[in-house]
């Protein structure tokens, strides 16, 4: 599902004529938070996610770094530290 040696996935909207589509990266990160990974924690104001890959461990965090843009823009998904996790999201 993710490989080992990823450390991050970076969604990107595309323009398609006149309209702008998700690109295969936002379509996997979706597919990975539905039917992948465990989630742990959400942030008090809903835009940060914390999960877990059950393959490996890893903690990873969705979020949307474009908060200026229609619904936060494209999600990412990064793999973080047990210690950023805590200091986000508190005891894990």
């Amino acid at each position: 599902m993710i490989d080992p040696g990823e450390s991050a996935l970076i969604g990107q909207w595309l323009a398609h004529g006149s309209l702008v589509v998700a690109d295969e990266t936002c379509r996997r990160i979706g597919a990975l938070v539905a039917s992948h990974l465990i989630e742990l924690a959400t942030s008090a104001d809903g835009w940060s996610a914390l999960y877990r890959d059950p393959a490996d461990g890893r903690l990873w965090e969705r979020t949307y770094p474009h908060g200026d843009w229609h619904g936060g823009g494209p999600p990412s998904l990064q793999c973080i530290s047990l210690a950023q996790a805590r200091a986000t999201y508190g005891p894990i």
